[in-house]
């Protein structure tokens, strides 16, 4: 007797979307954090060597790739100063700012674990 074949179904899970999981792939990376951090807690606008003096030991290389990703993501604001020499400010946008009361619940559950 030859087995029988089973149908195989396949879900396409690219169209569903889980909104837990978007979020830690967004700001689930240390340094996207750290970055965030330091809007909401130190100055509310930032230069990128000022950035980058907080969060030591990014290298520019890195700071420069997720402020672009939280950029395109809407959550923070490039605003270019002066064009020469080169100077840009940073801020949050009302998006990134949305984010402190998800990071105090973050730290709060972290408390109360430890």
């Amino acid at each position: 007797m030859k087995p029988v074949p089973i149908p195989r179904f396949e879900t396409a899970y690219a169209q569903y979307s889980c909104p837990i999981k978007n979020a830690a792939s967004l700001i689930g990376d240390k340094w996207i954090l750290f970055i965030i951090r330091e809007f909401l807690y130190g100055k509310e606008k930032q230069g990128f060597l000022e950035l980058q003096r907080y969060l030591k030991p990014i290298s520019s290389r890195t700071l420069a790739k997720k402020l672009k990703t939280l950029e395109q993501q809407g959550i923070i604001l490039r605003k270019v100063i002066r064009k020469f020499p080169p100077k840009v400010e940073y801020a949050l946008t009302p998006k990134g700012k949305a984010l402190q009361e998800v990071l105090k619940g973050l730290a709060a559950w972290y408390k109360h674990q430890a």
